[in-house]
């Protein structure tokens, strides 16, 4: 076969591969689900559509849509344009006729689109989202020698019937250093960066990644993730705002099944419905605090049931997001616009949760999990937050508002899901309860929770999804980039690989797609800008806690405790103050609790510690998938001057100032080392020996800000000025970006 032809059929084959994701195109078959539903949802539901069909006409039913009017016509008739009413409508000339009514008319491409699928039949298809998983077979590639395993191939052959090549791998000192950062959320030492890049085994690379998996830190770093998700806070929220002094015990119990490698779908049915579980644990029964989480109104006077009602709205749409990729708040109140969720089914998943009862439970201590290496009192019984089943009796709520109950419902799921993947009530005859539908969720079956799940651990280790909106699976949503790439993960994650979640990372981490180079490539910026098509790798600013690790980490003063309470490290003067109803007093940790890492940092939803928010953390008070990434001058000024930023240059300046038998040269190199793990340029450790020497220079002549530079780390052998000079290079040094970035 010759090499033009073989590039022919290989581009032919991955298009073919894709037809029923990427848009349609001329010529190209037209696709209800991904081409004219979202058509219709924005002109045409909105008076012909779920909640309202007038002229009795619903076009986002087929058999409604083709039926015979009241006036003698049919809005749609496969295969015949020119009968099709729907179409004489939206190119009418006549303004007393012209579909939508209000509003732009069609545009030339749109009415195209219809005629073409009208043309075609009109053949109303599944989202493809909600259709069965099926194991892909893995496309041919030329390139083999770039592969490392099966991921390789999806992307390898996207990137060839594009015509393009993947990034070289990115040098040692980049796969160590992001490695560190994304699996266990700290700088490596120079130590660890040379005996990697000094190790020329074949299995080097593999044997760092499973010592990073097999770390406790991993928990700690995967763990934020969730509690992201689980909308994890240390206070009930609203305008009181309480302290929950027994929440840091679910954030613990995160961290140890993480750590623990409980499969996934354990580790998600003990979350939803622990306390169903046949004679549960301590540890199943506190799992289910994740329900807890929804925010409390404790003000006087408040309607209770009012509250309870909106946890129970939370707990639902966390549960949508989180495990269906779908939003669901907009069928609270009425029909979904765009996905195919109805009022009356928001109310039966609602159902489910409506007997969701908040509890505290006294349990022995020796049935909680063991993270915490910290002291704890040692009281044979500890407090856990829960919740327990109670039976309520369930309504459709009308506009969402609970004083207007209208149809009873009982528990169900989606019926756009359920038809091909129906609920099994485990006790036959009886209402299927939480328990029912976390197994029905976690089914190896489901045609959701795994393409989600394997999504997200994607977007964290990639920097964007297989799905760009990892929140939004539904018509709405984008389309999946590699879609058999991603089918092929969720085909994997509960059968081959167990629903292990080390198992799933460390499939990622050791691809070729995973270890190329995130440098910039010219000559895909105007084909591929945000490299959807991952002929590199990412980089990007690392999240508001680990920022506070890598400083302190570096500086050589992070406590490595695991778990316990949560900390409270200074806090800008007057923040405490502000919160809603001045009711708590931050008392500033002391010891090594002054530098916990920052997810043990307590959060208090009206006021979270600034250098969180100012780093885009998630105020909790909603699920959140992925996080947002702003870029402002506050963040360079935050780590710039804030004190515990100030604190860790000081330690960095006392660990660099004991290195006595060094010169300015190689102490800034082993500093510099430390924080971008990779040895410093000539030019950069000269640079940097200039600031130290325009800085020597300003502290010996301004000895109160030489002073106040240095009050908590320094070095007693060594002159105020020198300790402040270090301490200000140090700094800088602390505030490149290279070191905040995962690169």
């Amino acid at each position: 076969m010759n090499r033009p032809f073989a590039r022919f059929l290989l581009s032919a084959l991955c298009l073919a591969s894709l037809h029923h994701f990427l848009p349609a195109a001329e010529n190209q078959d037209v696709r209800y689900a991904r081409d004219i539903q979202p058509l219709l949802a924005r002109r045409c539901f909105i008076c012909h559509g779920p909640d309202m069909a007038e002229a009795g006409l619903r076009l986002d039913v087929a058999e409604q849509a083709m039926a015979t009017l009241d006036s003698g016509s049919r809005a749609i008739v496969p295969r015949q344009p020119g009968r099709s009413e729907l179409l004489g409508r939206v190119t009418s000339d006549d303004d007393s006729l012209r579909m939508p009514p209000e509003g732009p008319a069609l545009t030339a491409a749109e009415v195209a689109l219809l005629q073409r699928w009208i043309d075609s039949g009109a053949a109303y298809d599944t989202h493809w989202a909600y259709r069965r998983i099926r194991r892909p077979p893995l496309p041919a590639v030329q390139a083999t020698d770039w592969l490392r395993n099966p991921i390789d191939q999806f992307v390898l052959a996207r990137l060839e019937s594009e015509g393009l090549s993947p990034a070289p791998v990115a040098s040692a000192s980049t796969l160590v250093k992001r490695l560190y950062y994304d699996l266990i959320g700290l700088p490596p030492t120079p130590a660890q960066v040379e005996a990697f890049v000094g190790d020329a085994s074949p299995d080097a690379y593999e044997r760092l990644l499973d010592r990073l998996l097999a770390s406790p830190h991993f928990g700690e770093r995967w763990g934020r993730h969730w509690l992201d998700k689980a909308r994890y806070a240390d206070s009930d929220g609203y305008e009181k705002d309480r302290p929950r002094p027994t929440a840091w015990r679910y954030r613990d119990w995160v961290i140890e099944a993480i750590n623990s490698d409980q499969p996934y779908d354990r580790f998600s049915i003990a979350q939803l419905a622990g306390d169903l579980l046949p004679e549960p644990s301590g540890r199943q029964k506190l799992a289910t605090a994740f329900h807890r989480q929804t925010l409390t109104n404790t003000e006087g006077g408040v309607d209770v049931e009012e509250f309870r009602v909106e946890a129970t709205f939370d707990r639902t749409e966390t549960t949508a997001a989180i495990w269906l990729g779908l939003t669901m708040n907009c069928a609270r109140c009425h029909t979904h616009k765009y996905d195919q969720i109805t009022h009356h089914e928001y109310y039966q998943l609602f159902a489910f949760f409506n007997d969701a009862r908040e509890v505290d439970l006294d349990v022995p201590r020796s049935a909680l999990p063991l993270v915490a290496s910290a002291p704890l009192p040692p009281a044979p019984l500890q407090t856990i937050p829960a919740v327990q089943a109670e039976p309520r009796t369930t309504h459709v709520l009308a506009r969402g508002d609970f004083l207007q109950p209208a149809e009873e419902v009982q528990g169900d799921v989606l019926s756009v899901i359920g038809e091909q993947h129906p609920l099994q009530p485990r006790n036959a005859g009886m209402a299927a309860d939480r328990l029912d539908l976390a197994r029905w969720l976690l089914d190896k079956n489901h045609p959701l929770t795994a393409r989600v799940t394997v999504n997200q651990v994607w977007g964290h280790l990639l920097g964007s999804g297989l799905v760009a909106t990892v929140n939004d699976f539904g018509v709405r949503g984008e389309l999946p980039t590699h879609p058999l790439l991603l089918d092929w993960l969720a085909w994997e994650f509960p059968r081959g690989m167990r629903w292990s979640r080390k198992q799933l990372i460390r499939t990622i981490a050791m691809s070729a797609t995973y270890r190329q180079s995130s440098a910039h490539r010219p000559e895909l910026f105007s084909r591929d800008p945000t490299n959807r098509l991952l002929a590199r790798q990412n980089r990007w600013r690392v999240e508001a806690e680990v920022i506070r690790d890598l400083h302190l980490a570096a500086g050589g003063l992070l406590s490595g405790k695991l778990g316990g309470p949560s900390v409270f490290p200074p806090l800008p003067a007057g923040v405490a103050e502000l919160s809603y109803a001045n009711n708590f007093k931050w008392a500033t940790s002391v010891g090594a609790d002054r530098y916990r890492r920052g997810m043990y940092t307590f959060f208090k939803r009206t006021s979270p510690h600034p250098t969180l928010i100012n780093f885009d953390c998630p105020d909790s008070n909603t699920t959140r998938l992925q996080r947002e990434t702003s870029n402002t001058p506050l963040q360079a000024l935050a780590t710039l001057n804030n004190e515990v930023f100030t604190e860790a240059a000081q330690g960095l300046a006392q660990h660099i100032l004991g290195r006595a038998d060094e010169d300015d040269g190689q102490r800034l190199a082993v500093a510099l080392q430390r924080c971008i793990a990779r040895p410093p340029r000539d030019e950069e450790v000269e640079r940097f020996g200039q600031l130290l020497t325009a800085a020597r220079e300003y502290y010996s002549t301004h000895g109160a800000q030489a002073e106040a530079l240095t009050t908590r780390h320094r070095v007693k052998t060594v002159s105020t000025a020198e300790n402040a000079a270090w301490v200000a290079t140090l700094r800088i040094v602390l505030n490149l970006d290279e070191f905040i970035v995962r690169e």
